[in-house]
């Protein structure tokens, strides 16, 4: 069965894939409970405009970066790094996050034991066991007062306050009053809540858009959400009309016109209205991103295309999907990149 770990991302549309990249994405369940002061949230959502992405390297226990040749731009020299997000990537030091640009300057000195990445020029950051949002000055542009806070996503962002979450815009201003138990962020214009264990969605009114009677889901992707009851999953739209009956042991969300499935104990890909592209043959599968999707294949990962052929043979032990034209592979314990033909660009290092 795929991995899943335990973190939030906060993103939209398309740039669910791009958390894809680092830390795939949980599911979440009506056992799920949230303490968003202690989830980092890392996504390598929108860049600054013709700027070349970078990814994260680790050498020598210490985090630095690469560009898409392989070459060192910042050299390993940080604890840990999350993926550039609008420019700046958070970076910790010493158990302090602070937050860099792309040239590996401190732009934001490390102060904060817990941050989010940037999103809509502001980030969450954590102060005396109190959330509140910097720009990317560092200066606070809404003050540290919620008990939990995610990035802004589609220009609200869910907080906690006693014990509720609901979501403010980015002036700070409670647009949605918190009532939910649990609460995450906004795509395709609808969030999932939870309420007495069960999950639905609401519009940005906060009008539920579709009643909480799920037992798991997840964001909408592609205008199209996996839902689940009763341990089988389904499709539905933005109104909760099902486009593809709940009859999976496990999915993921749609990318790219394809969603990966799991029927008995084989996963394969579903086109959206619930037809098998892709037959149900591997041990575990990932979504699609850039036309390739990381699958297994014994207790060995590769990737095959759209089609279904295998376009780089199993040989990892860990696979992610690809962004920004490479994808990081694990091997031996060590984390590299390849690219598209299935060349290292960087060789796997811890």
């Amino acid at each position: 069965m795929a991995q899943r770990i335990n973190i939030i991302i906060a993103s939209s549309g398309m740039l669910l894939i791009a958390a894809l990249f680092l830390l795939l994405p949980i599911r979440v369940s009506n056992a799920f409970t949230v303490n968003a002061a202690s989830i980092l949230v890392a996504t390598p959502t929108s860049m600054v405009a013709d700027t070349p992405f970078l990814y994260v390297v680790q050498k020598n226990g210490k985090s630095g970066f690469i560009d898409v040749t392989g070459k060192l731009v910042i050299p390993p020299q940080y604890d840990y790094a999350n993926s550039f997000s609008e420019g700046l990537a958070a970076v910790l030091v010493s158990d302090q996050w602070g937050y860099i640009d792309m040239t590996g300057k401190l732009v934001i000195q490390p102060q904060y034991p817990s941050v989010n990445s940037f999103t809509n020029g502001l980030a969450a950051v954590e102060v005396n066991d109190k959330w509140g949002y910097i720009d990317v000055t560092g200066k606070f542009v809404i003050q540290p007062q919620f008990d939990g806070a995610f990035p802004f996503s589609e220009g609200l962002a869910a907080i906690r306050l006693a014990k509720k979450w609901g979501y403010i815009n980015t002036t700070g201003k409670l647009a949605i009053q918190p009532r939910y138990d649990v609460a995450l962020s906004f795509t395709n214009g609808r969030a999932a809540i939870q309420i007495s264990y069960k999950w639905g969605y609401i519009d940005m009114t906060g009008s539920r858009a579709i009643y909480p009677r799920y037992d798991g889901l997840y964001p909408f992707t592609q205008k199209l959400a996996a839902i689940q009851v009763n341990f089988k999953w389904g499709y539905i739209d933005t109104t909760g009309k099902s486009i593809v009956e709940m009859q999976f042991e496990d999915v993921w969300p749609f990318t790219q016109k394809l969603a990966a499935v799991e029927v008995n104990d084989k996963w394969g890909y579903i086109d959206v209205t619930g037809k098998f592209v892709i037959q149900p043959q591997f041990d575990a599968a990932y979504p699609f991103n850039e036309g390739l999707a990381a699958v297994e294949v014994g207790d060995k990962w590769g990737y095959i295309d759209t089609t279904g052929k295998l376009v780089i043979q199993p040989q990892f032990d860990g696979a992610h999907p690809f962004f920004e034209k490479l994808a990081r592979v694990e091997l031996d314990g060590k984390l590299g990149y390849i690219d598209k033909t299935g060349k290292y660009i960087w060789e796997p290092s811890n």
